[in-house]
């Protein structure tokens, strides 16, 4: 799992239950990619507390200021955390629906 999963915590349990409860390593591994550039974001760059505390804001939770010396994300990186965020939600609701429609 990942940081991801204090504010992406039903798309982490869906890679959870597909792999341990399901045994279905198909299924994961589409939601795995689907979560990859979420993990490309987190690494990458060296804001990674300040991207999971965004994360927590944009999930409707305040989380506070990062300590000093860190500063917040810039709205250029807040726009993209939100565009990584939302087509993540959008890919793995869409696989999940899929995976019922089929049961």
């Amino acid at each position: 799992m990942c940081a991801g999963s204090n504010f992406l915590p039903k798309e982490h349990l869906a890679l959870y239950q597909a792999c341990v409860l399901e045994n279905d390593f198909n299924k994961a591994r589409r939601i795995m990619s689907a979560m990859m550039p979420l993990m490309r974001v987190l690494e990458q760059g060296g804001k990674f507390i300040q991207s999971v505390k965004y994360g927590v804001t944009m999930d409707g939770r305040y989380s506070g200021e990062v300590r000093r010396p860190l500063r917040g994300l810039n709205k250029d990186d807040k726009r993209a955390m939100n565009q990584v965020v939302k087509t993540l939600k959008t890919t793995i609701a869409s696989i999940l629906a899929e995976d019922s429609a089929e049961q």
